[in-house]
C-alpha cells in the first residue's frame, strides 16, 4: 500500500498519482449531505411549467427521476468517488420566476459520505430539465450548484455560512 502524498492530500500517493483513499478502518455511521442548484429560464419556459407544460412532457418529473439516479451512479462519473449505499434521495424542485430552484439530500450509513451524490444529484436533475425544455428555451442555464450542509461522519456536521 502506497503512503500518503507529503503535502497531506489523501487522494494522492506518495509519488503523486491519483488513488482512491481507503476508508475500510471508518466506523459506518448515518450521513446526509444537501446541495442546491438553479435552472435560470426564460419567462415562456417558466409559464410553460407552470402552465399547460412542456412538448416533451412533464419536466419537472424527469429531472426529478434524473436527480436520483444521478445520485445512484455518482461513482460511475467520479472517478475517485467510492461506490456507498444510498439509503434515500429527496429531490425538491421548485419553479420560480427566473427558473427552478433544486434542492437535494441523499442519505446513506456508509464509511464515507454523501456530497458528491447530493452534488451530482442536483446537477443530474438540472440537466434532465435542461434536455425536456431545450427547444423552448435553449438558453437555460445550470448555476449555482453547491453543497450546503453535511451530517455524519468523522468531521460531524458541516453548514455553508451565511
Amino acid at each position: 500500500m502506497s503512503q500518503d502524498h507529503p503535502s497531506g492530500l489523501s487522494h494522492l500517493d506518495s509519488a503523486g498519482a491519483a488513488r482512491m483513499v481507503d476508508v475500510s478502518a471508518k466506523d459506518v455511521s448515518a450521513r446526509t449531505a444537501t446541495a442546491t442548484g438553479k435552472v435560470l429560464l426564460s419567462a415562456e419556459t417558466v409559464a410553460a411549467l407552470r402552465g399547460e407544460g412542456v412538448p416533451k412532457g412533464d419536466a419537472l418529473a424527469v429531472a426529478r427521476l434524473a436527480g436520483i439516479q444521478g445520485a445512484k451512479r455518482t461513482p460511475d462519473l467520479v472517478p475517485l468517488c467510492h461506490p456507498i449505499a444510498i439509503h434515500g434521495v429527496d429531490v425538491g424542485l421548485e419553479v420560480v420566476d427566473e427558473g427552478v430552484l433544486i434542492s437535494a439530500t441523499v442519505r446513506t450509513a456508509d464509511r464515507t459520505g454523501v456530497e458528491m451524490e447530493a452534488l451530482t444529484c442536483v446537477t443530474t436533475a438540472a440537466l434532465g430539465l435542461v434536455d425536456m425544455v431545450k427547444a423552448i428555451d435553449p438558453e437555460a442555464v445550470v448555476t449555482e450548484v453547491r453543497v450546503e450542509e453535511k451530517t455524519g461522519g468523522k468531521t460531524g456536521d458541516w453548514r455553508r455560512s451565511q
